[in-house]
């Protein structure tokens, strides 16, 4: 897909923004020294107060944070750029997020499109020493989907035609990519810290027990809803499940790909998902974590459907992260709303 000159025109802008941004947080790096950043708008684990000694963890959204904490325990400083209850596409980095990516010993983030301003700032000659991991190198990548109905750029996507589309980014919402990530973050973690390799792989060891028992657990739904013929999912929302479906065999529609831009429902749109609703009598529509649930509301009124979240764990909100919920607490609570989802 070529850009469009007005998309050229935001990138372009967007670059220079991210120039002007890095400068000022030199500037400010050099005025108040890299240890400000942790009574910045940011989040960190480091119970026993080892701030001097301890590795320096720097992720950007939940789930690599989790990952981290999961393997690591007590033995880092741990920071999560994206505070809870932000939605992580509108997020827009601060001079002191970029001050903390420069001083970590490890910085963990996505990859792909919603991380463009990553890719920028550590472009910077600055920046190169920056130990950096990439959730997108550790598995293999499937492209961005667009289902029949789906609205694309604004368009009603037909899904029957070929385009060059952009590698989906969300390799975690399957729990066998969360296996795969988190050993690569053991590894980069055990090769910063030697003297506490065995502690991280026993951390590591038993987070992988439970990333199995969790696969298990959608195996066992998904199949006895393929053996229905049930294996229907309708999201009145974007779909950044990509890896989900294609890992369990579930089939979908849904409004919008999982990064798109433009979330403005279409009449052609929703009467698409809302004839499907009733045509496959679907018993939930689904939405993600804090997004507007107007359109699966909108469906599911329309079809006499209940409305449920699938939590993407992008992010969670204040109250649900004080609380101490984790990636594997949130896709426990996706197996349950997969069982209703699916007539279970």
């Amino acid at each position: 897909m070529h850009d469009s000159a007005a998309e050229k025109k935001r990138k372009t802008w967007y670059r220079c923004s991210m120039s002007v941004l890095l400068a000022a947080a030199l500037l400010l790096s050099g005025c108040t020294g890299g240890g400000g950043v942790l009574s910045g708008p940011v989040r960190e684990t480091d119970s026993k107060g080892r701030e001097g000694s301890a590795l320096k963890i720097v992720t950007t959204i939940f789930p690599q944070y989790d990952f981290v904490r999961q393997i690591a325990g007590e033995r880092v400083s741990l920071q999560m750029l994206l505070k809870p209850g932000e939605e992580t596409h509108s997020y827009e980095p601060t001079p002191r997020d970029i001050i903390a990516i420069q001083n970590a010993d490890l910085f963990i983030y996505v990859g792909g499109e919603n991380d463009a301003w990553v890719e920028d700032i550590l472009d910077a000659p600055e920046m190169k020493q920056v130990r950096r991991l990439r959730l997108v190198d550790c598995t293999a990548l499937l492209k961005e989907e667009h289902v029949e109905g789906m609205r694309h750029k604004g368009q009603l996507c037909p899904g029957t035609e070929e385009e060059e589309e952009e590698n989906d980014e969300h390799v975690w919402t399957s729990p066998k990519n969360a296996m795969e990530i988190t050993k690569r973050i053991g590894e980069e973690l055990s090769a910063l810290d030697p003297e506490g390799r065995e502690e991280y792989k026993a951390n590591l060891d038993a987070y992988l027990e439970e990333l199995a028992a969790l696969d298990r657990q959608f195996r066992e739904i998904t199949q006895k809803a393929a053996a229905r013929g049930q294996d229907l999912l309708l999201f009145g929302d974007r779909f950044p499940f990509r890896y989900l479906a294609q890992e369990y065999g579930l089939q979908y529609y849904a409004a919008f790909p999982g990064c798109a831009a433009d979330t403005e429902p279409s009449a052609a749109m929703m009467a698409f998902l809302i004839r499907k609703a009733r045509e496959e009598q679907i018993p939930v529509i689904l939405k993600m974590e804090l997004s507007s649930e107007q359109i699966a509301r909108a469906v599911a009124e329309a079809s006499g459907a209940e409305v449920r979240v699938l939590y993407s764990c992008h992010n969670l909100t204040a109250e649900q992260f004080e609380a101490g919920e984790s990636y594997l607490s949130m896709m426990r609570k996706n197996a349950e709303t997969l069982q209703a989802a699916l007539g279970q």
